[in-house]
């Protein structure tokens, strides 16, 4: 166990953070600027539906996800791409954050708190959101490199359920933190294992199950969302698919 008294907290990205998915707005974005098909965003769509309603222990479909997350900027130049993401995050994620959770992240570095994003979304795209809100680092899916270009394929796990918390204890294993005096988020419960790694854990805008075993164990919940019957009265995944129109219409220029 850490003796230094260094404290961090994780948070989850999509759904705690942001309003929807990070990759859905990455994807959308490219999509938008001629980077690929209908078809190949009806692919990619079509395996982020599959791993979010069958994925969550589903080696297969945690797989299948894993390889369309990174395959769509398989080629593309990393600084042509980061460029690209930038422009996404003021497009598309800065608008869709929820402001009760940057001022609970921003409330923590104040107090000496060093504040990581921990996502399935990939690393790059993590660390340009944390930079731009003023958080400390972030931990995501790693996109192999080559040569100055993204290979298409993974390097290493998709961050997702059980490995945030391995990444998590390696980190703190790092940087000397006690996971014990540490601050975790999230509002899913798939990331039962990262609430788990520490001594303080939190649901934000919890789906059904986590919100059932905050309230079990007494943990604090966070409520940003308006209009909350809306979400118990139309199924996530409805909402999903109507965004899939948008997303193939082409955008006024």
């Amino acid at each position: 166990m850490a003796l230094t008294g260094k404290r961090a907290a994780f948070f989850d990205v999509d759904n705690t953070l942001i309003r929807g998915s990070t990759i859905y707005f990455l994807g959308r974005g490219m999509y938008q600027r001629g980077y690929f098909t209908k078809k190949d965003i009806s692919r990619f769509v079509l395996a982020n539906l599959r791993f979010r309603l069958t994925g969550k222990e589903n080696k297969e479909e945690i797989a299948r996800f894993q390889t369309a997350a990174t395959d769509f900027i398989g080629g593309h130049n990393v600084n042509e791409i980061q460029t690209i993401a930038e422009q996404i995050y003021d497009e598309f994620v800065s608008p869709a954050m929820w402001q009760g959770t940057i001022d609970i992240a921003q409330n923590h570095i104040a107090n000496g708190v060093e504040v990581y994003l921990v996502t399935a979304a990939p690393e790059d795209m993590a660390t340009l959101i944390a930079k731009r809100l003023g958080l400390t680092g972030a931990l995501g899916s790693k996109a192999e490199i080559k040569d100055g270009l993204y290979t298409g394929n993974m390097n290493g796990a998709l961050l997702h359920g059980k490995e945030k918390a391995v990444a998590i204890r390696e980190l703190a294993e790092r940087k000397g933190f006690d996971l014990e005096d540490c601050f975790g988020y999230s509002d899913s419960n798939n990331d039962l294992p990262l609430l788990q790694c520490v001594g303080h854990p939190s649901a934000i805008n919890p789906d059904a199950l986590l919100g059932l075993r905050a309230m079990a164990e007494g943990w604090p919940i966070h409520d940003f969302r308006r209009a909350r019957f809306i979400g118990r009265a139309v199924s996530p995944i409805v909402v999903r698919l109507a965004a899939i129109g948008t997303w193939l219409t082409p955008r006024k220029r």
